[in-house]
């Protein structure tokens, strides 16, 4: 028996297929995606129809994936208000309330906005969600089982928090890989071959990834663990930790992530 009920999932992006390969993996009845440019089927357990019109006049969601971009809301949620009574709405869009999404599909549309992050294609995400008004408790497990197959879920109770989640862990990938990209660089300077520079920068931070990840330490204690007294990384973080440096540029930029994510809203 598949353990994820049918599910339309309106846009099928980098997240919305990360997300479908997760609930193909826990077992998915036959579901429904929108999109116009992808193959009428993405398998037996998948139909796809270029837009809403085209959803097949039986078909009853118990879910209705929203995974457009922010942007295009406007355009496109109202398409399918007729499942608000019947299905539970999870939207991964960045920026749009709960409220902004209700004037869209219904004062009754039940909503649970989320935000997961790319490290869901490997399963290994983190999605941050928060339950709109009218929300049922069955609805909120299906919301927590869909996104836990793409990896760890938080909920928070005030959705104000969302904007800086999608700040900090989502789009904390971007952050990460851009500290790859500069160690690799900074390491060709140095005069290591390119190809060495690139694996070594990497697997330090893929490596130091899982470490964190397999620890109960604080991150901090991690760092300081690394530092010998007087050493080579001690000199470096002399640098990187000085108050205009990575303190502050972090802070800020957290900070305007977190004031884009508002503005997103409308």
């Amino acid at each position: 028996m598949a353990e994820i009920p049918p599910i339309l999932l309106v846009g099928f992006g980098k997240m919305g297929g990360a997300m479908l390969a997760g609930w193909r993996e826990r077992g998915l009845a036959h579901s429904v995606a929108v999109d116009p440019v992808l193959p009428p089927v993405l398998g037996p357990d998948m139909t796809v129809v270029a837009d809403a019109a085209a959803i097949p006049p039986g078909f009853t969601p118990e879910a209705v994936v929203l995974a457009v971009k922010p942007q295009n809301a406007e355009a496109s949620l109202p398409l399918y208000a007729r499942f608000s009574g019947s299905a539970v709405f999870l939207s991964i869009m960045a920026g749009r309330t709960v409220a902004g999404m209700r004037t869209l599909l219904g004062e009754n549309a039940a909503i649970v906005r989320a935000m997961p992050n790319t490290p869901a294609a490997v399963r290994q995400g983190i999605s941050v969600a928060f339950p709109g008004p009218g929300v049922t408790m069955r609805q909120r497990d299906l919301c927590d089982t869909l996104l836990e197959a793409i990896g760890k879920v938080a909920w928070v109770d005030d959705e104000g928090l969302i904007d800086p989640v999608t700040a900090v862990s989502g789009g904390g990938p971007a952050y990460v890989f851009l500290l790859a990209e500069l160690l690799e660089r900074a390491a060709v300077e140095q005069g290591i071959p390119p190809d060495l520079a690139r694996l070594m920068a990497r697997q330090t931070v893929a490596g130091s990834g899982a470490l964190l990840a397999a620890s109960t330490e604080d991150a901090a204690v991690l760092r300081k663990a690394v530092t010998s007294p007087k050493g080579t990384t001690e000199r470096a973080l002399a640098v990187l930790m000085a108050d205009d440096a990575w303190p502050a540029l972090i802070s800020r930029a957290i900070a305007a992530a977190t004031a884009r994510s508002r503005e997103l809203a409308g």
